[in-house]
């Protein structure tokens, strides 16, 4: 009896690994015919966290993907993008127009088509923008916007013995310290370089290390902390809003079906989701991994 019961199973094994065979191969699989898509992200959680998002919904969709994640500034990834080392990467679109050297605005699909021009010779494409922005946002404790009563970053003007922190790039930055210095006026005590909106900076303002600090729009922390976000009443900043740039080889490789599934995440993507999404990685300490499962299960 034993032996029988071996031999239908393993018989009815062996029919499902060639049922399994069949749907493997060919147009049958899902598996599209194409290159591997190497998708990578700024060094910092938020856009690592939207690349994952990226990653996961084409490889559901039957794209081969390869992840390089977190793998520098904007200059490291762009110049990975150039090369065709990373296929895809998301974008914040003022300052990735600021970078090629262009005027970004206010006005997200303005600032969006001219960065389409300005990466149109490099055989990059760039896609349609989402809702969610993520601006820098200058942030103090709400002890000392009371204390020297502040609200809007031009009331940082006449406090000269503040320390501000940031992005180690921060110094070198039109929209970070040197539009600080230039559009307002502002003179720090110091600057200290930590993080990118991340765990260094936050720890720095809580522990009075620094006074003035830089985060993000969409940082969920701001609340959460008690912190006070300074109005850009010169602003300052431009329009941020999340998209993907795409070496435009993969699109012709793949056709549309690869730029709408990048749409579609695109339009579904807010702000307030985007800083829940932050808040769960940041406070709650969940992985990204499964925060991107989450959203893309709620939301596509």
């Amino acid at each position: 009896m034993r032996h029988y019961r071996s031999g239908v199973l393993g018989a009815i094994l062996f029919a499902l690994a060639l049922l399994a065979s069949a749907c493997g191969s060919g147009e049958d699989s899902g598996t599209k015919e194409g290159p591997t898509i190497t998708i990578g992200s700024a060094n910092f959680s938020e856009n690592a966290l939207v690349a994952e998002i990226y990653a996961q919904v084409l490889e559901t969709n039957g794209y081969t993907v390869e992840r390089n994640l977190e793998i520098g500034n904007r200059e490291v990834y762009n110049a990975a993008v150039i090369s065709g080392d990373v296929d895809l990467v998301p974008e914040y679109v003022g300052s990735a127009l600021a970078n090629q050297g262009g005027t970004p605005t206010a006005d997200s699909a303005a600032t969006a088509q001219a960065l389409r021009d300005a990466w149109a010779d490099k055989g990059v494409a760039v896609l349609d923008p989402a809702p969610a922005q993520s601006k820098n946002a200058i942030v103090v404790r709400q002890d000392t916007a009371d204390a020297l009563g502040l609200s809007q970053v031009s009331d940082l003007a006449e406090y000269t013995d503040l320390v501000f922190g940031g992005p180690p790039e921060c110094p070198e930055r039109q929209f970070c310290l040197i539009g600080l210095t230039e559009v307002y006026g502002l003179s720090f005590a110091d600057f200290k370089p930590l993080d990118v909106g991340g765990a260094l900076t936050v720890a720095a303002l809580e522990s009075d290390e620094i006074q003035v600090g830089l985060l993000f729009t969409s940082d969920d922390v701001i609340a959460t902390k008690g912190f006070v976000l300074l109005e850009d009443d010169k602003r300052l900043q431009p329009a941020e809003n999340l998209i993907p740039l795409i070496r435009q080889d993969i699109i012709t490789a793949y056709g549309d079906d690869i730029v709408n599934k990048l749409n579609e995440i695109s339009a579904a993507l807010t702000t307030a989701e985007l800083s829940e999404m932050n808040r769960r990685m940041g406070i709650d300490g969940d992985d990204r991994v499964t925060v991107a499962k989450d959203w893309i299960a709620d939301n596509l």
